[in-house]
Formats: C-alpha cells, sequence, structure tokens
C-alpha cells in the first residue's frame, strides 16, 4: 500500500499538475485539501477535478469564519499592513491553512504534507515554517521548488495529461482569493511599467465607471473589531462581504505595488481588496480618535513588525503570539462609529465619534466654550525650552544656510 501525502489544494494550475506527479515521483496516494476562506464559489468542482486527475479523497473545509475571526481580525485590530500598500489577505491565509492540513495529516495517518508554491514565492516560506512549528516529524514535499517545469511547460504538462485547468497560454494570470483580498500575479503585470489590463479586476468598478455621486458607509467598531455596518450588525465574514461589495462598487480597494519579497526579489503585485483597505483606514482613524499620543506612536512601531511577521511566515511565533497580547490591551477602548465617503476609486474618512475620545470640544475650540488656559502656555514653553537655552548658552548655535 502506497504512503499518503495530504496536499494542499486549489484546483489551479501547480496544485493540479502536483497531483499526478506527486504519484510519479514519490508513489505517494493524495488527498487534495481545499480550505475555504472565501477563495470560490463552487467547490463541488474544484473537490471533483481533484478526483479527476488522480487523488484518492478530496476535501473541501470551510475555515471562512476561523480565517476572519482568528487571523483578520487580529491583524485589522494590529493595523498590519506589509510596506504601508498589503492587506496580507493571502499570507492571513497560509497559518490557518497549514493548521488544518496537520490536522487532517494526523487523521489520516500520513507521512507528510505537500503544497504548490514556487521557489520564488512567499507562501512556500509560510507553508514551510508553520509546518515545522506544528509538525516537525511531518515531511514536507514541495512539488513546484522540485519539478523544474516554466509556468508554460507546466500548462503542457497539464494539457498532456488531460488535466483540466482555468489557466491558459493566453490568459496566464495566478491568482489567488481570500475575503480579505485578491491577488494577481504573472502575464503583461510582470512588466511594471504596463498599466494593469480592466480584465484583471472582478471586485471593483473602474473608477471611471463607478457612480457619478459619492456613497457612505458608517462602520461600528468595538474593542478594535467591526460589529455594523450602517447600523446592520453583521457577523465578521458577511461584514466584509458586505464591504467588499460597497466599497468595489465605487472602485475602491485597487493596490498596485513594487514589493519586496521574502526571498530578496522585488515583485509587481497586484491587489483587490475593497473591505480591507476601508477597515483598516476607519480602524486607524478610530485610534487617533482614543488611544494617546504615545500609544498610537508605539503602536505604529507594533504594527510594522506584527506585519512584517505575518508576511514572513512567522504566525506560529513566540514574538507574534507576544505582540498579539499588546495589541489586545491596545483596543480595550477602541470603540466607535467611523463614517467615510466613497467615490471613485478613493475612500475618505469624514466623521467618526467615540464614548471613549480623547477629542474634547472645549479644549479644541477656539469659539465660545474654550476651556483652554492660554496663561499656563508661557510657564510651560519656558521649561520645555530650558534645556535648548542652557545649551545655547554655553555652545552657540551655528545656523548656517545652505551653501554659504
Amino acid at each position: 500500500m502506497s504512503d499518503k501525502v495530504v496536499l494542499a489544494y486549489s484546483g489551479g494550475l501547480d496544485t493540479s499538475v502536483a497531483v499526478r506527479w506527486l504519484k510519479e515521483k514519490y508513489d505517494l496516494d493524495v488527498i487534495a485539501v481545499c480550505v475555504d476562506v472565501g477563495n470560490e464559489r463552487d467547490f463541488s468542482v474544484v473537490q471533483q477535478k481533484a478526483l479527476d486527475v488522480g487523488a484518492i479523497k478530496s476535501l473541501v473545509i470551510d475555515a471562512k469564519d476561523s480565517y476572519v475571526s482568528d487571523y483578520v481580525f487580529p491583524a485589522l485590530q494590529a493595523d498590519a499592513i506589509y510596506e504601508g500598500e498589503y492587506p496580507l489577505a493571502t499570507a492571513l491565509a497560509r497559518p490557518l491553512m497549514a493548521r488544518l492540513l496537520v490536522n487532517i495529516a494526523r487523521q489520516e495517518g500520513a507521512s507528510a504534507v505537500a503544497h504548490g508554491c514556487t521557489g520564488k514565492g512567499n507562501d512556500q516560506v509560510r507553508f514551510d515554517v508553520s509546518f515545522n512549528a506544528l509538525a516537525p516529524d511531518l515531511g514536507v514535499i514541495t512539488p513546484a521548488r522540485e519539478w523544474g517545469m516554466t509556468r508554460q511547460e507546466t500548462i503542457k504538462y497539464a494539457e498532456r495529461y488531460g488535466i483540466p485547468l482555468p489557466v491558459t497560454v493566453a490568459s496566464p494570470y495566478s491568482i489567488d482569493e481570500a475575503l480579505w483580498g485578491r491577488a494577481i500575479e504573472c502575464g503583461v503585470l510582470e512588466d511594471p511599467w504596463v498599466e494593469p489590463p480592466e480584465e484583471v479586476f472582478t471586485w471593483t468598478k473602474s473608477p471611471s465607471e463607478a457612480p457619478s455621486e459619492p456613497g457612505y458607509v458608517e462602520i461600528s467598531f468595538e474593542k478594535g473589531i467591526p460589529v455594523t455596518i450602517d447600523g446592520q450588525r453583521l457577523a465578521g465574514v458577511g461584514l466584509i462581504q458586505r464591504l467588499n461589495e460597497l466599497a468595489g462598487e465605487h472602485g475602491v480597494g485597487r493596490i498596485d505595488h513594487i514589493e519586496n519579497r521574502l526571498v530578496g526579489i522585488k515583485s509587481r503585485e497586484v491587489y483587490e481588496a475593497p473591505a480591507a483597505v476601508v477597515l483598516l483606514q476607519a480602524h486607524l482613524d478610530l485610534e487617533l480618535l482614543t488611544l494617546s499620543r504615545d500609544q498610537l506612536r508605539f503602536k505604529q512601531r507594533v504594527a510594522q513588525v506584527y506585519a512584517d511577521l505575518i508576511y514572513n511566515g512567522l504566525w506560529f511565533s513566540a514574538l507574534r503570539q507576544d505582540l498579539a497580547a499588546y495589541v489586545r490591551s491596545s483596543q480595550r477602548f477602541v470603540t466607535g462609529t467611523v463614517r467615510l465617503k466613497l467615490f471613485r476609486g478613493s475612500s475618505i474618512v469624514v466623521g467618526r465619534k467615540s464614548p471613549f475620545s480623547l477629542y474634547k470640544y472645549g479644549l479644541a475650540t477656539y469659539d465660545k466654550g474654550d476651556e483652554f488656559d492660554q496663561s499656563a502656555s508661557t510657564g510651560f514653553i519656558h521649561l520645555w525650552g530650558l534645556p535648548v537655552r542652557t545649551q545655547a548658552q554655553a555652545q552657540p548655535i551655528i545656523d548656517k544656510a545652505e551653501g554659504s
């Protein structure tokens, strides 16, 4: 009897070819596992495809709720955005998928797990490191790193063995979808000078074709977690789906990014992430209202490290867990509502309120009702400037204009 391997299966080019390749190369029976994080509409087709190309078992796991509550929302609370652009949709899905694959490998008595990631991308690291953290005794097989085929050669391999694929040489885009965002690579997008063709976008309208009147949306948060849209309470998955539709209708959420991959190369990445863009923007603005200056500045540093850990495949690390504890604490009073204006590709915060707001009208206003004691400023400035004044008296400041 052949040994078994559990394969992270998407139904795309590399994982479909991998089913047959694993049998040919290693004589392993393949258990294909497709994890639903909002990346397909009809999983019955994907499930059957795995069986058609040779898997002995094909499983579909609905993990959308866990993806949102255990991965996406903690990252949102952390304001995790890689290099100021990427909301980390795919990167957040990989540790969840790795955990589920390990669980199934244990249940099925498999000796190894496998994925279809290439040697040039980031997902290979996220899978491999997560597997090592969760099950260091399991073997990890990486067909796309081993078989040495180009993308066109992989397509020809699939055609030779009658493996049905959604990808063709004429339309060679590699697409990865999750509720938190959609990533599009390959084809003409590999030239960073070429504007992404409209055909690659499916979640967002072209800004030029978006409604001519702006749309407004109000999002309420409780302890940093979004809970309502326009007063309607929604669970996490439904809330993100609804906001993807609302913001996408107005062309909001397109990202065209030159990204620094973990493996040391730059790549051109195109994303669609309507809900992520709007929620991250709204959450950051609510924090401006409810966190002190020192909290905000320290949290900005935490956010960058947190985002890097996710991007670099270190979700299951002690440091990420430690930072998560700080993030949860920082969200104690991040409760309130943010109003945003959506208009032809842009999202702008136009209002915010919170029962824990640190904004006080009586201190901020210049009109009637001003409570600020301006006479206190003289003494404050005297003490604030004391170190500068003392040093200037002992060590005269030389201020030369540039070029003089």
